[in-house]
């Protein structure tokens, strides 16, 4: 597709950095879309030092944890046909924890004067010019509040408040059941 002029470029999405080697050394790949958030951090030990090495790009989608880290969610909001009640995140064992997580971030947005889910967003853009937070917004008012993250500035004091309260595992419970992880190549060294 490439030879005949129909693709431009090549972008992965969910592979681990196996994956990404290989297919780089077949063709440069431009992007990987790829988890990755406050909670969702796995990336950070392979995947993206690859990335960076390689000159990937990373589109990060699930910035706000399917809403977990909005904050906007709560245990009252879910329902029986909310996708949230197969993830593990969201279950009962774990949501408690995980809201906690939820508060914490509330507090330091409260200091910024900015929405929760503003420095969440404004956390994956600052971890590099090589990252894209991908933000999907349902209402007109969650689309303006994430085109505010724009706007928020945090200092290096924030992000190491933010990344000790927000440690790799600080999330109770998987971003999928283990089945569907089973079938992920991004997650199959970390198993």
């Amino acid at each position: 597709m490439i030879k005949a002029g129909h693709v431009r470029h090549i972008g992965l999405s969910e592979v681990g950095a196996d994956t990404i080697r290989r297919a780089h050394a077949v063709h440069p790949i431009a992007d990987l879309q790829i988890e990755y958030s406050l909670i969702s951090r796995g990336i950070e030990d392979e995947i993206l030092p690859t990335c960076r090495e390689l000159g990937i790009g990373v589109t990060a989608y699930g910035v706000l944890s399917r809403g977990l880290i909005s904050g906007h969610w709560s245990k009252d909001k879910s329902g029986q046909r909310d996708f949230r009640q197969m993830s593990p995140r969201f279950q009962a064992e774990n949501i408690d924890r995980n809201l906690a997580l939820v508060d914490s971030l509330r507090a330091l947005a409260s200091d910024l004067g900015v929405s929760v889910a503003q420095v969440a967003i404004a956390w994956v853009a600052a971890q590099g010019n090589d990252i894209v937070p991908l933000v999907g917004a349902r209402r007109r008012d969650r689309l303006t509040e994430a085109l505010g993250a724009l706007d928020v500035k945090l200092t290096p004091v924030h992000l190491a408040k933010l990344a000790a309260t927000f440690p790799h595992g600080a999330a109770a419970g998987e971003r999928y059941p283990a089945s569907q992880l089973a079938h992920m190549d991004s997650e199959k060294k970390r198993a």
